[in-house]
């Protein structure tokens, strides 16, 4: 039986407007009221979360939820976890992070290279891989069982994701990868079936001319829809498409399973009073879609 109250989703953002975007998905996904809170800190989180747990007797905590976004990836991660760290007992709420789409992102980007090729095992390259979506990307690459090499134009940034994932994930396959030239990704991408980039706008990171030449290339995910393109000769709308006997997608084509993934959390949140949504779930979420 569904509960009567009315669905509301409270919108924790750490910028000075909240985002639009959150705004409409959570609309879109049927949220009947959305409260949106800017400039949120970390000190502000506990009455706010009390506002939103005390207000309903615990039957009718289901139809809240807290989601958690910003700009600021480490500021919306903290702010996430104080919300956790308020919770007590049966006062919770169901919670979800998605700061700048980096969690459901990165799923979709993953679950799109998983669709055509079993990830276990598998060598796969992640560029740009010390960003918000690019260490997502690793980590999601890692617990399913993929030999992942982090590239990143500084080595020791990629260092520093391989020792933060294995922390987590302490059978993770990783090593660190310069790739700050054609030829230094060139050779990062040796023997690789899959490459994820997740760069920033407007950054070039795997030429044609470099990516012909993989010759064991299988699969290019492009996260970046403005040009240039991450993957250069991969349109932004790419779903599925053959070029040059790699199966490609863009930042377009996955960007439909990205909305699907974060309208499908949205909605899983008021199933309970106590989902927790990070990058794993949301993952796990997508895979079921």
């Amino acid at each position: 039986m569904g509960s009567l109250k009315p669905k509301i989703l409270v919108q924790f953002d750490s910028d000075s407007q909240p985002s639009v975007f959150d705004a409409v998905t959570a609309i879109d996904a049927g949220v009947d009221h959305l409260l949106q809170h800017a400039n949120v800190r970390p000190e502000e989180v506990r009455n706010l979360v009390y506002g939103a747990i005390f207000t309903r007797g615990v039957e009718d905590l289901r139809s809240t939820a807290i989601f958690v976004g910003g700009s600021d990836v480490v500021a919306s991660e903290a702010l996430f976890a104080e919300v956790r760290r308020t919770f007590f007992g049966p006062m919770r709420v169901s919670v979800m992070l998605d700061p700048n789409g980096a969690n459901t992102t990165a799923a979709a980007a993953v679950l799109a290279a998983a669709r055509q090729v079993p990830l276990r095992g598998v060598v796969v390259l992640a560029l740009a891989a010390t960003g918000p979506v690019g260490r997502r990307v690793v980590h999601l690459l890692a617990g399913q069982g993929a030999v992942v090499r982090v590239g990143s134009r500084d080595v020791q940034r990629a260092r520093d994701v391989c020792q933060a994932v294995s922390q987590k994930i302490p059978e993770a396959n990783l090593s660190a990868h310069e790739t700050s030239t054609p030829e230094a990704t060139l050779a990062a991408a040796d023997g690789a079936k899959i490459v994820i980039a997740a760069g920033a706008p407007g950054v070039m990171l795997l030429t044609a001319e470099v990516r012909r030449r993989c010759r064991e290339l299988a699969v290019a995910v492009d996260l970046n829809a403005v040009p240039p393109v991450g993957i250069e000769g991969v349109d932004p709308l790419d779903q599925a498409i053959q070029r040059d006997g790699v199966i490609c997608y863009g930042a377009i084509g996955v960007g439909g399973m990205k909305m699907k993934i974060h309208k499908a959390a949205i909605r899983a949140m008021f199933e309970a009073n106590d989902r927790v949504f990070d990058v794993d779930e949301i993952f796990a979420l997508g895979r079921e879609l």
